[in-house]
Protein backbone atom coordinates (compact mmCIF):
# COMPACT_ATOMS: atom_id res chain seq x y z
CA UNK A 1 0.00 0.00 0.00
CA UNK A 2 3.08 2.33 0.84
CA UNK A 3 4.38 1.85 -2.65
CA UNK A 4 1.27 2.18 -4.54
CA UNK A 5 0.89 5.72 -2.64
CA UNK A 6 4.11 6.57 -3.70
CA UNK A 7 3.58 5.51 -6.93
CA UNK A 8 0.63 7.48 -7.20
CA UNK A 9 2.01 10.89 -5.59
CA UNK A 10 4.50 10.47 -8.51
CA UNK A 11 1.94 9.66 -11.23
CA UNK A 12 0.25 13.23 -9.64
CA UNK A 13 3.16 15.14 -9.79
CA UNK A 14 3.92 14.32 -13.63
CA UNK A 15 0.13 14.76 -14.49
CA UNK A 16 0.47 18.64 -12.67
CA UNK A 17 3.58 19.14 -14.25
CA UNK A 18 1.49 18.80 -17.33
CA UNK A 19 -1.01 20.51 -16.20
CA UNK A 20 0.46 23.97 -15.57
CA UNK A 21 1.98 23.92 -19.30
CA UNK A 22 1.21 27.77 -20.93
CA UNK A 23 -1.97 27.53 -22.82
CA UNK A 24 -1.98 26.42 -26.95
CA UNK A 25 -4.65 29.49 -27.44
CA UNK A 26 -5.02 31.86 -24.89
CA UNK A 27 -8.51 32.71 -26.31
CA UNK A 28 -9.66 29.27 -25.72
CA UNK A 29 -8.52 29.10 -22.19
CA UNK A 30 -9.79 32.33 -20.92
CA UNK A 31 -13.42 31.12 -22.36
CA UNK A 32 -13.21 27.89 -20.78
CA UNK A 33 -12.08 29.58 -17.57
CA UNK A 34 -15.02 31.86 -17.15
CA UNK A 35 -17.26 28.98 -18.25
CA UNK A 36 -15.83 27.02 -15.11
CA UNK A 37 -16.05 29.62 -13.02
CA UNK A 38 -19.46 29.88 -13.46
CA UNK A 39 -20.25 26.36 -13.35
CA UNK A 40 -17.72 25.33 -10.59
CA UNK A 41 -18.33 28.72 -8.74
CA UNK A 42 -21.06 30.37 -9.04
CA UNK A 43 -23.66 27.21 -9.63
CA UNK A 44 -21.56 26.80 -5.87
CA UNK A 45 -23.35 30.11 -4.20
CA UNK A 46 -26.81 28.86 -3.21
CA UNK A 47 -25.70 25.75 -1.02
CA UNK A 48 -23.20 28.20 0.33
CA UNK A 49 -25.60 30.34 1.79
CA UNK A 50 -28.30 27.58 2.54
CA UNK A 51 -25.50 25.77 4.73
CA UNK A 52 -23.93 28.79 6.32
CA UNK A 53 -27.42 30.71 7.43
CA UNK A 54 -28.50 27.59 9.23
CA UNK A 55 -25.00 26.69 10.59
CA UNK A 56 -24.49 30.11 11.99
CA UNK A 57 -28.13 30.04 13.46
CA UNK A 58 -27.74 26.43 14.66
CA UNK A 59 -24.01 27.38 16.46
CA UNK A 60 -25.38 30.93 18.03
CA UNK A 61 -28.81 28.54 19.56
CA UNK A 62 -26.01 26.03 20.81
CA UNK A 63 -23.76 28.97 22.33
CA UNK A 64 -26.73 30.94 24.08
CA UNK A 65 -27.90 27.18 25.64
CA UNK A 66 -24.10 26.12 26.98
CA UNK A 67 -22.95 29.73 28.19
CA UNK A 68 -24.88 29.77 31.64
CA UNK A 69 -22.42 31.02 33.67
CA UNK A 70 -22.93 34.43 35.03
CA UNK A 71 -19.47 34.50 35.37
CA UNK A 72 -19.26 34.74 30.79
CA UNK A 73 -21.09 37.81 29.27
CA UNK A 74 -23.78 37.51 27.54
CA UNK A 75 -21.74 38.84 24.44
CA UNK A 76 -19.50 35.59 24.38
CA UNK A 77 -22.35 34.15 21.86
CA UNK A 78 -21.43 36.73 19.32
CA UNK A 79 -17.95 36.61 20.00
CA UNK A 80 -18.13 32.99 19.87
CA UNK A 81 -20.31 32.52 16.62
CA UNK A 82 -17.76 34.74 14.72
CA UNK A 83 -14.55 33.08 16.01
CA UNK A 84 -15.88 29.39 15.15
CA UNK A 85 -17.22 30.74 11.36
CA UNK A 86 -13.95 32.59 10.63
CA UNK A 87 -11.46 30.29 12.14
CA UNK A 88 -12.98 26.69 10.78
CA UNK A 89 -16.57 26.29 9.25
CA UNK A 90 -16.22 28.64 6.39
CA UNK A 91 -13.26 27.20 5.68
CA UNK A 92 -12.46 23.76 6.12
CA UNK A 93 -16.20 22.58 6.73
CA UNK A 94 -17.18 24.46 3.71
CA UNK A 95 -14.51 23.06 1.61
CA UNK A 96 -15.36 19.56 3.26
CA UNK A 97 -19.09 19.82 1.50
CA UNK A 98 -17.78 21.52 -1.96
CA UNK A 99 -15.13 18.41 -1.59
CA UNK A 100 -18.75 16.37 -2.20
CA UNK A 101 -20.18 19.17 -4.87
CA UNK A 102 -17.49 20.57 -6.96
CA UNK A 103 -14.90 17.27 -6.53
CA UNK A 104 -17.37 14.32 -7.67
CA UNK A 105 -18.30 16.81 -10.61
CA UNK A 106 -15.26 16.93 -11.89
CA UNK A 107 -14.03 13.51 -11.88
CA UNK A 108 -17.00 12.08 -13.58
CA UNK A 109 -16.71 15.01 -15.71
CA UNK A 110 -13.31 14.32 -16.53
CA UNK A 111 -13.65 10.30 -16.14
CA UNK A 112 -16.58 10.73 -18.39
CA UNK A 113 -14.52 11.93 -21.27
CA UNK A 114 -12.07 9.14 -20.60
CA UNK A 115 -14.45 6.49 -21.08
CA UNK A 116 -15.83 7.93 -24.49
CA UNK A 117 -12.72 8.41 -26.04
CA UNK A 118 -12.87 12.43 -25.77
CA UNK A 119 -9.45 12.65 -24.27
CA UNK A 120 -7.29 10.33 -26.56
CA UNK A 121 -9.07 12.05 -29.10
CA UNK A 122 -7.71 15.44 -28.07
CA UNK A 123 -4.28 13.73 -27.85
CA UNK A 124 -4.14 12.62 -31.59
CA UNK A 125 -4.91 16.13 -32.18
CA UNK A 126 -1.66 17.13 -30.31
CA UNK A 127 -3.63 19.22 -27.71
CA UNK A 128 -2.01 18.72 -23.65
CA UNK A 129 -5.43 17.02 -23.41
CA UNK A 130 -4.25 17.72 -19.00
CA UNK A 131 -3.50 21.64 -20.04
CA UNK A 132 -6.68 21.62 -21.97
CA UNK A 133 -9.59 20.43 -19.87
CA UNK A 134 -8.04 20.51 -16.31
CA UNK A 135 -6.16 24.03 -15.64
CA UNK A 136 -9.05 25.77 -16.22
CA UNK A 137 -11.14 24.21 -13.70
CA UNK A 138 -7.87 24.35 -11.34
CA UNK A 139 -7.86 28.11 -11.86
CA UNK A 140 -11.51 28.87 -11.69
CA UNK A 141 -12.33 27.43 -8.72
CA UNK A 142 -9.03 28.43 -6.75
CA UNK A 143 -9.71 31.75 -8.03
CA UNK A 144 -13.54 32.03 -6.89
CA UNK A 145 -13.76 30.28 -3.58
CA UNK A 146 -12.43 33.04 -1.64
CA UNK A 147 -16.06 34.82 -2.84
CA UNK A 148 -17.73 31.58 -1.54
CA UNK A 149 -15.40 32.05 2.01
CA UNK A 150 -16.33 35.56 2.57
CA UNK A 151 -20.13 34.93 1.52
CA UNK A 152 -19.80 32.15 4.16
CA UNK A 153 -18.68 34.60 6.95
CA UNK A 154 -20.96 36.76 5.98
CA UNK A 155 -23.94 35.03 5.71
CA UNK A 156 -22.80 32.83 9.00
CA UNK A 157 -22.86 35.45 10.84
CA UNK A 158 -26.41 36.69 9.85
CA UNK A 159 -28.07 33.83 10.19
CA UNK A 160 -27.03 33.97 14.12
CA UNK A 161 -28.53 37.55 13.71
CA UNK A 162 -31.62 36.18 12.56
CA UNK A 163 -31.92 34.05 15.79
CA UNK A 164 -31.39 37.01 17.96
CA UNK A 165 -33.78 39.15 16.07
CA UNK A 166 -36.49 36.98 16.23
CA UNK A 167 -35.86 35.06 19.58
CA UNK A 168 -35.73 36.12 23.27
CA UNK A 169 -32.48 34.26 23.57
CA UNK A 170 -30.00 36.61 23.45
CA UNK A 171 -30.30 40.50 22.34
CA UNK A 172 -29.33 41.97 19.12
CA UNK A 173 -27.26 44.57 20.86
CA UNK A 174 -25.32 41.32 22.55
CA UNK A 175 -25.08 39.78 19.79
CA UNK A 176 -23.87 42.61 17.36
CA UNK A 177 -21.28 43.44 20.29
CA UNK A 178 -19.86 40.13 20.84
CA UNK A 179 -19.43 39.99 16.53
CA UNK A 180 -17.31 43.44 17.18
CA UNK A 181 -15.54 42.12 20.33
CA UNK A 182 -11.78 41.59 20.23
CA UNK A 183 -11.81 41.56 16.15
CA UNK A 184 -8.81 39.96 14.74
CA UNK A 185 -8.66 40.93 11.03
CA UNK A 186 -6.15 37.81 10.06
CA UNK A 187 -8.28 34.97 11.49
CA UNK A 188 -10.38 36.43 7.82
CA UNK A 189 -7.30 36.31 5.68
CA UNK A 190 -6.29 32.60 7.98
CA UNK A 191 -9.43 31.57 6.45
CA UNK A 192 -9.39 32.71 2.44
CA UNK A 193 -5.60 31.26 2.49
CA UNK A 194 -7.02 28.05 3.66
CA UNK A 195 -9.97 28.07 1.30
CA UNK A 196 -7.50 28.95 -2.09
CA UNK A 197 -5.06 25.63 -0.82
CA UNK A 198 -8.26 23.95 -0.06
CA UNK A 199 -9.59 24.43 -3.74
CA UNK A 200 -6.47 23.60 -4.94
CA UNK A 201 -6.74 20.09 -3.23
CA UNK A 202 -10.17 19.39 -4.50
CA UNK A 203 -10.02 20.49 -8.12
CA UNK A 204 -6.48 18.84 -9.02
CA UNK A 205 -6.78 15.20 -6.76
CA UNK A 206 -10.14 15.40 -8.22
CA UNK A 207 -9.04 16.05 -12.00
CA UNK A 208 -6.35 13.07 -11.13
CA UNK A 209 -8.86 10.46 -10.55
CA UNK A 210 -11.12 11.48 -13.56
CA UNK A 211 -8.10 11.71 -15.98
CA UNK A 212 -6.83 8.20 -15.24
CA UNK A 213 -10.34 6.25 -15.42
CA UNK A 214 -10.08 2.90 -16.99
CA UNK A 215 -13.22 1.38 -17.64
CA UNK A 216 -16.73 2.21 -18.38
CA UNK A 217 -19.64 3.79 -15.98
CA UNK A 218 -18.65 2.09 -12.89
CA UNK A 219 -15.57 2.79 -12.72
CA UNK A 220 -15.89 6.29 -13.51
CA UNK A 221 -18.32 6.15 -10.08
CA UNK A 222 -15.82 4.60 -7.92
CA UNK A 223 -12.95 7.64 -9.62
CA UNK A 224 -15.48 10.12 -8.04
CA UNK A 225 -15.79 8.76 -4.80
CA UNK A 226 -12.33 8.23 -4.25
CA UNK A 227 -11.85 11.64 -5.30
CA UNK A 228 -14.12 12.84 -2.71
CA UNK A 229 -12.56 10.96 0.08
CA UNK A 230 -9.07 11.72 -0.91
CA UNK A 231 -9.78 15.42 -0.82
CA UNK A 232 -11.72 15.25 2.44
CA UNK A 233 -8.65 13.32 4.17
CA UNK A 234 -5.69 16.09 2.83
CA UNK A 235 -8.23 18.74 3.74
CA UNK A 236 -8.11 17.45 7.25
CA UNK A 237 -4.29 17.17 7.36
CA UNK A 238 -3.08 20.18 5.76
CA UNK A 239 -5.84 22.20 7.97
CA UNK A 240 -3.74 20.70 10.98
CA UNK A 241 -0.38 21.99 8.91
CA UNK A 242 -1.74 25.33 8.12
CA UNK A 243 -3.68 25.84 11.95
CA UNK A 244 0.00 25.46 12.85
CA UNK A 245 2.03 27.48 10.57
CA UNK A 246 -0.79 30.05 10.73
CA UNK A 247 -1.71 30.56 14.17
CA UNK A 248 1.28 29.79 16.19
Amino acid sequence: MFINSIASFGKYCIFIAQVFRAPDKWKEFFKRLVFEINKLGVDSIPLVIIISLFIGAVITIQMTINIVSPLIPSYSTGLATREILLLEFSSTMMCLILAGKVGSNIASEIGTMRVTEQIDALDIMGINSANFVVLPKIIGFVFFVPVLCILSMFVGLVGGWIIAEFTTMISVEDYVFGIQSFFNEWYVWYGIIKTVIFAYIIASVSAFYGYFVKGGALEVGQASTKAVVSSSILILFFDVILTKLLLQ
